[in-house]
C-alpha cells in the first residue's frame, strides 16, 4: 500500500476547503495525472464489485504491514498485561 501524504480526518469540524481542491481544479482542465491523482481505464475495474480502492501507480512510499498473526500475538500479550493489572487493582479493593 502506498501512502505518501499524511492522513487527514475530515468531518464537520474539519471540512474540505478551497486549498484541498486547488490541484484537482488545475489538473481537471488538462485531465492530467499527478502523484496524488491518476486515471483508471474503465475496462480494468472489476465489473462484479466496481471496487475503486486506491492503488496509486504514480508513487509514494511503500508501507510494510505486519501480518495478522503478529498483530494477534501482540493483542494477546497486551490482554494478559491488562488482566494482571486488573487483578492487582481487585486485590486493592
Amino acid at each position: 500500500m502506498f501512502n505518501r501524504y499524511p492522513a487527514r480526518n475530515l468531518g464537520k469540524s474539519n471540512p474540505l476547503n478551497d486549498a484541498d481542491l486547488t490541484e484537482f481544479l488545475q489538473l481537471k482542465k488538462t485531465k492530467s495525472d499527478s502523484t496524488k491523482s491518476w486515471s483508471v481505464a474503465s475496462n480494468t475495474v472489476d465489473q462484479a464489485t466496481f471496487d475503486l480502492s486506491m492503488n496509486n501507480p504514480n508513487g509514494g512510499e511503500e508501507m510494510t504491514h505486519r501480518n495478522p498473526q503478529e498483530i494477534m500475538d501482540k493483542i494477546a500479550v497486551l490482554e494478559a498485561e491488562s488482566a494482571e493489572v486488573l487483578g492487582r487493582i481487585r486485590k486493592m479493593l
